[in-house]
């Protein structure tokens, strides 16, 4: 596997003094988005196919063990504030349950049991889009999850660093940036994990957008759960309109916290319920609004 493999950039590593070190790391990370890019054709197919899931109605759920199931609950976790979306839309399973999140559990990987037990419990189904990550290709936890999901008619896609290995045999889609040798032989919280975060951020962050939860380059969907995010809710009221900001604050209000719904009152003059049906009408879309 090229994951497990040494790599010869770093042979002499433990020699090196900490910029030596750094330079090194650096250099072999510095190749990670170029064999992502390589996988923007298959990373597509992905985006498709959530993007299909969710206009009927079903989920993306990610499953995996270490790093890569900490990713995968990571990005789940961060597209209700960021896109608006519910929190049972996007989710996240990982080998070892919650304790997984904060310490490691590397035996719970090893457990195929729990990975088709753990994905039965969210009763699966060809509405949804099941994404298998695993460095390895193999970990047993994530590859009968994958099986499982892919028996019960899901959509299933694999994200690998390792081409041909099991996980890519239960995907209908397969992504597998080719990351090489990390820079520790094995240790694929490296360049593995890097390349795994890119995907998924490339393809949630996608699959809203086609959705219609950013209009322009703004979060249209943002939760203003607090000050922070109040100013920036405001702010993208006030560029996308040019009003001004006491108007926007007291729209944003007036639309109940709704960034969408206060764009488009503003824009149309219609009082919130009306600007709400027009909304709904356009799928909540604001490109599609007139």
């Amino acid at each position: 596997m090229p994951t497990e493999q040494a790599n010869p950039a770093s042979t002499e590593i433990d020699a090196l003094d900490t910029v030596g070190i750094l330079q090194t790391i650096h250099a072999q990370d510095a190749a990670v988005p170029a064999a992502v890019v390589a996988e923007i054709p298959v990373i597509a197919k992905a985006v498709e196919a959530v993007v299909r899931a969710l206009q009927r109605g079903g989920r993306l759920i990610y499953v995996g063990a270490g790093t890569s199931g900490r990713l995968g609950v990571m990005d789940a976790a961060e597209c209700p504030p960021t896109f608006g979306v519910s929190p049972h839309t996007v989710q996240a399973l990982i080998a070892g349950g919650q304790p997984a999140l904060t310490e490691a559990a590397e035996k719970a990987e090893d457990d195929e049991a729990a990975g088709r037990r753990d994905i039965a419990a969210r009763k699966v189904g060809p509405r949804d889009v099941v994404v298998g990550l695993t460095a390895s290709g193999q970990t047993p936890y994530t590859v009968a999850a994958l099986r499982y999901a892919r028996s019960r008619r899901a959509t299933t896609v694999a994200v690998t660093g390792n081409p041909g290995s099991p996980i890519t045999r239960a995907a209908h889609i397969s992504i597998v940036p080719a990351t090489g040798p990390e820079v520790v032989a094995g240790s694929t919280r490296m360049k593995a994990a890097l390349a795994q975060k890119m995907v998924l951020h490339m393809i949630s962050t996608a699959a809203m957008i086609r959705l219609g939860h950013v209009y322009r380059n703004y979060m249209v969907g943002v939760r203003p759960a607090n000050n922070k995010l109040m100013g920036r809710a405001c702010a993208i009221i006030e560029d996308i309109t040019g009003v001004d900001h006491p108007t926007a604050a007291r729209t944003l209000q007036q639309a109940n916290k709704d960034v969408k719904l206060a764009v488009t009152m503003l824009r149309t003059g219609l009082d919130r319920a009306a600007a709400a049906r027009l909304l709904s009408r356009c799928g909540g879309n604001l490109r599609a609004i007139p």
